[in-house]
């Protein structure tokens, strides 16, 4: 027999639903060993109900497991603490949206045998907020506002009665303000004179300020102006540094150049740090050219050219045809896209096809960078770190680097 009781001192109106049934576990069966779990509604408790479980076993004979409606298993509180001869029991708190259902469970440690009580409570059984505390906090907030509104109207009463037996009074004063208005009138006659000295103060101290103000907008003029100094101080050194990086970048790709001696006029000479470099416009004589033995036809390539104080010079690179040509000392006008150089004559840099260079710095030794990977050729001011100038490469092969120091050949 199942034992199941309610200890909460519920209304006997409203009913409950309760299950109870015993399994016996298939592993030893024995008639009229097992006990059925004693189930106790012990009453509310944090927003649930706490529910107990007994048996008349000893604790160190079985096992209590909890298992609520969703099967799951629920940690129990032991009633019997830090002993094991007491009898077995434990309680927990079922709460409302748990399912509403818990069982009881005793398995036999030495037996092998377990039984189970269960219980279904309805949820009319939880506590819940009654419907007429809503009511009520709404009348006692309707019961403050209606005292508050008394009271201000009260108080407003009193003010109207204690205005009107003042208005009585009203003529009398305006007669005595009357007297009082011409005893005092020489009085402000004197105040009148001593404002137009007040005056006159007021005027220095305006000028006073005015000139202040002035003092402080040159300051702040001259602060800009450092400021602007220093920003563009900032932005060159910037600039450089940004200069000197691509500068470096190219030298890391520095190569050796050797000059091909049957393509070297005689009173040509010619000081290379990695390499020698030129480019041409439409004619070069051959006799004033020197040609590279080695010739590029992909990746980054850079060598350095000294041209001194040359008057006139032209750097850069020829395609395989035109070093062809030079070496039979052939006389020829070039087509477009077979030679790329930087030219320096009269004073100023210009590149293939005529195009002037902005930059009029004086160069005594020129670096180049045949960047074949993005098919251009670049210029650099070796001694100053800078970049000066850039050619597009519209043509594909191998170049050579070529050096020409003007039509008379020194």
């Amino acid at each position: 027999m199942v034992n199941c009781c309610l200890g909460m001192g519920l209304s006997g109106q409203v009913t409950a639903v309760i299950f109870t049934f015993v399994l016996v576990s298939p592993h030893h069966p024995t008639a009229g060993v097992g006990h059925d779990p004693l189930l106790v509604l012990d009453g509310y408790e944090d927003s649930g109900i706490r529910m107990k479980c007994f048996s008349e076993r000893l604790f160190a004979q079985v096992q209590l497991l909890w298992t609520d409606g969703r099967g799951d298993n629920v940690t129990g509180t032991p009633l019997t603490s830090g002993t094991t001869t007491g009898n077995a029991g434990s309680s927990i708190i079922l709460k409302p949206g748990s399912g509403n259902s818990m069982s009881c469970k005793i398995i036999d440690k030495l037996l092998k045998t377990s039984t189970e009580s269960s219980v279904i409570i309805a949820d009319v059984f939880f506590p819940a907020t009654s419907p007429w505390l809503t009511a009520f906090v709404m009348l006692l907030l309707l019961s403050i506002f209606l005292v508050i509104a008394a009271i201000y109207k009260l108080r407003k009463n009193e003010k109207t009665i204690t205005r009107e037996s003042k208005s009585d009074t009203v003529h009398t004063r305006c007669v005595n303000a009357i007297g009082h208005c011409e005893r005092h009138e020489k009085y402000f006659e004197e105040l009148l004179s001593g404002c137009k000295n007040i005056s006159f103060s007021t005027e220095n101290a305006q000028m006073e300020i005015k000139k202040e103000i002035e003092e402080l907008k040159e300051k702040l003029a001259e602060e800009q102006q450092r400021c602007q100094k220093e920003s563009q101080d900032m932005s060159a050194t910037i600039e450089k540094l940004q200069n000197e990086m691509e500068f470096r970048r190219a030298q890391s790709k520095a190569v050796t150049i050797t000059l091909d001696e049957t393509c070297l006029h005689p009173n040509t000479t010619s000081k290379m740090y990695h390499q020698p470099t030129l480019s041409s416009h439409h004619e070069i004589p051959p006799d004033t050219v020197v040609v590279a033995t080695e010739g590029f036809s992909e990746k980054k390539h850079y060598w350095e050219v000294e041209v001194g104080d040359k008057p006139e010079w032209e750097l850069g690179v020829v395609r395989e045809d035109v070093r062809w040509k030079l070496r039979n000392k052939a006389k020829s006008t070039f087509l477009e896209g077979s030679l790329f150089s930087l030219q320096f004559s009269q004073g100023e840099y210009s590149l293939t096809g005529g195009k002037v260079v902005g930059s009029r710095i004086p160069c005594r030794v020129v670096g180049v960078l045949l960047d074949q990977q993005s098919d251009i050729l670049y210029f650099f001011h070796v001694e100053e770190k800078c970049h000066l100038a850039f050619v597009p490469l519209n043509s594909s092969g191998k170049f050579y680097p070529f050096f020409s120091s003007g039509s008379n050949g020194k």
